[in-house]
Order: C-alpha cells, then sequence, then structure tokens
C-alpha cells in the first residue's frame, strides 16, 4: 500500500509440513530475540517480531480440522482463505510497529495456504486467492524479504494430530515440488534449506548467512 515501509529483512520459513520450520523458527527467535543473560546476535539492526504460525489458531478458532483440507474441497478453500487472511492480519501487526527498522521472522507465508488450496481444491481456487488484494500485498513483502524452503524427506515425520500429514514420501515431494513450482512461478527468490543438513545449529546459521547477505 502507498506509503507503506517494508521491513529490510522480513524473513519467512516456509515449505511442506512436518520438515522442521516450527524446530527453526524458534532457534532463531533465541538467537535474535535474546533473553538478559544472552548475547545479542550481531549486524541485525533490531530484534525481531516473530509471526508464529497462524493456521493453528485458524483451525481451533474457525472449527475446522485437518480432515476438512481432504474430505471437502469447499471447506478446505474456505479454510486456506482464513488462514490467508490471518497471516496478512499477522503481518501488518508486525510492520506496523514505531521502529521504522522492525523486521519479522513469519513461520509459513500467505504462499502456503495458497498452494495447499492448488494441491486439495484445484487451480481454480488457487487462481481465486492468487487474485487476491491481501495476496498482492504480501507476495511483495516476500519479494522484498528472505525466503527459506525447508526441504521435505528428512527423518523426522511425526504426528502430532493436528497437521495434515503426507500420505507416504511421494505425497510429501509432491509437496515439496508445488512449493518449488509455485515460488518460481511467482519470482519469488529462494533459498534451501536442505533435509541433510540436520544440525539446528547448522540450520541457523545458514539463515544468518542470508540475512547477512542482504
Amino acid at each position: 500500500m502507498a506509503g507503506e515501509t517494508t521491513p529490510a529483512r522480513c524473513l519467512y520459513i516456509i515449505g511442506p509440513q512436518c520438515t522442521g520450520k516450527t524446530t527453526l523458527v524458534n532457534a532463531l527467535e533465541e538467537k535474535y530475540c535474546p533473553s538478559e543473560t544472552t548475547p545479542s546476535a550481531q549486524g541485525l539492526p533490531s530484534k525481531p517480531v516473530v509471526i508464529q504460525e497462524v493456521a493453528r489458531s485458524v483451525l481451533k478458532e474457525k472449527q475446522f480440522s485437518r480432515h476438512d483440507i481432504t474430505s471437502s474441497p469447499s471447506r478446505a478453500l474456505q479454510l486456506q482463505k482464513h488462514i490467508l487472511d490471518a497471516q496478512f492480519d499477522a503481518e501488518k501487526a508486525a510492520i506496523s510497529l514505531e521502529n521504522p527498522s522492525s523486521w519479522y521472522i513469519s513461520d509459513r507465508s500467505g504462499l502456503d495456504p495458497i498452494i495447499y488450496a492448488r494441491l486439495f481444491v484445484g487451480e481454480e481456487g488457487a487462481r481465486e486467492m492468487l487474485a487476491s488484494d491481501k495476496w498482492e500485498e504480501l507476495e511483495r513483502r516476500m519479494k522484498a524479504g528472505v525466503v527459506m524452503l525447508c526441504e521435505a524427506g528428512s527423518s523426522w515425520l511425526v504426528d502430532d494430530g493436528t497437521r495434515l500429514m503426507p500420505d507416504g514420501r511421494k505425497e510429501w515431494m509432491r509437496m515439496d515440488s508445488a512449493f518449488r513450482e509455485q515460488l518460481t512461478a511467482r519470482g519469488i527468490c529462494y533459498t534451501v534449506v536442505p533435509k541433510d543438513l540436520v544440525s539446528l545449529e547448522a540450520r541457523v546459521q545458514l539463515v544468518h548467512d542470508c540475512l547477512s547477505r542482504m
């Protein structure tokens, strides 16, 4: 929107479910939002706002279940639209702070619900979301930020009873491909967090290096 300042280093941790996104976000929060006894990371203008995954709160607040995503295309599209709205609101709140150097770390992005709509509803549903004013603004922010794609195929696939689980490795990798295809189609630059990069410390360092280059 006119007159709005985009943070210099908004950071998005995205990718298929169960690829270590939230674990990585929590580790980044510890690094960039240190306690009084922990030294602050160098080279960044201020502590970030951390946007936690909005999908969980939407599922609870709007009374959806993960089964709605696969059992009802209309419910699935409705859910993904709610998630897009919640992501928009969360980012808007993060950049409305008075500090002009404020930035945020986001657990997922506005692109995630569009990809899930494409996979579980169809191209028409995804196109409808891509045409929205809210996605237009979210996309602009992603292009101005740092996007890290957590690669599928890692060894920590665990069912927590809430999020949608991939139906086998083939389905998991199909989701991974969907993220890469949509990022490329939208002209959004991204860096892959390799599935074989198991060390959390190494993952944090990779993200930090990408931020530092910005």
